[in-house]
């Protein structure tokens, strides 16, 4: 663990917050946020109280924990405007909800005549502990984002709109290597960034309050994190 790591974890996650914003925020000059970071200087107990009160967080986490650790894992933190698009979905409880949903998905995609459909997911919410704990079934809803002016022929399927929406959202480098942590922490990091930028979740009927976008780039597989906020 290391406060100077938490404190530029912290800084990063606070809308990129430079030192110098934070030397300001804080009273004192540049160079002692440096020493703070660098581990070479500890600020005050005063200091510490007014650091958690800036960053959101608790004393134990700012100085036990090592916060930057899972914050690695993820990376171009932002808050991004999703423009109006429409989109196709199918949920399933099963016990690969996500694999037979986005399978789905794409058996209808290929029936319209188009091959690499552009996909995103959601859990879905509606699983009864009895699904969940007697039959290992889980909740997943995959949705084709069709494209501009596109219909879907001789099919009958409701097709949604999701207007202009903002998001906070962040990057994750190979989601699937360890799916159950990596994944879900995504969505706590981004949730810790939203917290620490004064961002409020949006949930409402006609939005979609969280999905996942995944994709690859010269043979690297990745995945963006979407929360709606007001």
């Amino acid at each position: 663990m290391s406060l100077g790591r938490n404190l530029q974890f912290l800084r990063k996650m606070h809308d990129g917050m430079t030192q110098e914003e934070l030397a300001e925020k804080m009273a004192v000059s540049r160079q002692t946020i440096s020493k703070w970071e660098l581990d070479t200087a500890c600020p005050e107990m005063d200091k510490l109280i007014e650091l958690c009160q800036i960053f959101s967080c608790t004393l134990d986490q700012l100085i036990r924990e090592d916060m930057a650790a899972s914050g690695e894992m993820y990376s171009h933190m932002r808050i991004e405007d999703v423009e109006q698009f429409r989109y196709f979905r199918y949920a399933v409880i099963s016990a690969d909800p996500e694999g037979d949903a986005i399978q789905h998905i794409k058996r209808w995609a290929a029936a319209c005549g188009v091959e690499e459909p552009e996909l995103i997911g959601w859990d879905f919410p509606h699983v009864s502990q009895e699904q969940i704990n007697v039959y290992h079934m889980h909740g997943y809803a995959a949705a084709w984002i069709l494209p501009p002016d596109f219909d879907l022929p001789g099919k009958r399927a409701e097709i949604i709109v999701q207007n202009r929406q903002r998001y906070a959202a962040l990057t994750v480098k190979d989601p699937f290597k360890a799916p159950f942590s990596v994944i879900p922490n995504a969505y706590k990091t981004l949730m810790s960034y939203m917290q620490m930028n004064g961002l409020q979740l949006k949930y409402e009927k006609e939005v979609l309050t969280c999905f996942e976008r995944v994709y690859s780039q010269n043979g690297i597989e990745y995945m963006d994190v979407y929360i709606a906020v007001k």
